[in-house]
């Protein structure tokens, strides 16, 4: 495991709001600690910098791994997953009418919910769980 200074790991708590950078996904909600990823990883030489490592949930750092792109099955074309240090979530990812799915909009937010399992049924039904408690999305839960 890298080690990552804790001012850098205060630095991105504040910038992520302790949510994960890819499904959205609070801390509070999960009730397990996010942890810290490597958006180009460690293991092809990525750096513990502020534009290189932002939190993520337990589920979508397993299956992330050390994964930086896949192929769109749309298109047919490899492309890199999803920057959240360098591109806008809204731009490449939206939710369904009730919450809780994750749709790509763009090939890279495809290839990112596919290979982050980002629907993956339980993380679905605790969305709705939590859609219908009010504590989801956390876009919506910005604007109150």
């Amino acid at each position: 495991m890298a080690y990552i200074p804790i001012s850098l790991k205060n630095e991105i708590d504040r910038q992520d709001r302790r949510y994960c950078c890819y499904c959205q996904t609070s801390e509070a909600n999960s009730g397990i600690p996010l942890t810290y990823d490597h958006i180009f990883p460690q293991s092809k030489g990525g750096k513990s910098t502020f534009s290189n490592v932002c939190l993520a949930c337990y589920t979508c750092n397993q299956f992330k791994s050390n994964t930086t792109f896949a192929l769109d099955p749309l298109t047919s074309q490899t492309f890199h997953l999803f920057n959240p240090r360098t591109q806008n979530w809204d731009e490449h990812f939206s939710w369904n009418v009730d919450f809780t799915k994750i749709q790509g909009l763009t090939p890279v937010g495809r290839v990112t919910v596919i290979t982050l399992k980002m629907n993956n049924p339980l993380v679905v039904e605790a969305r709705f769980r939590w859609t219908i408690n009010g504590w989801h999305p956390p876009s919506l839960l910005a604007e109150r």
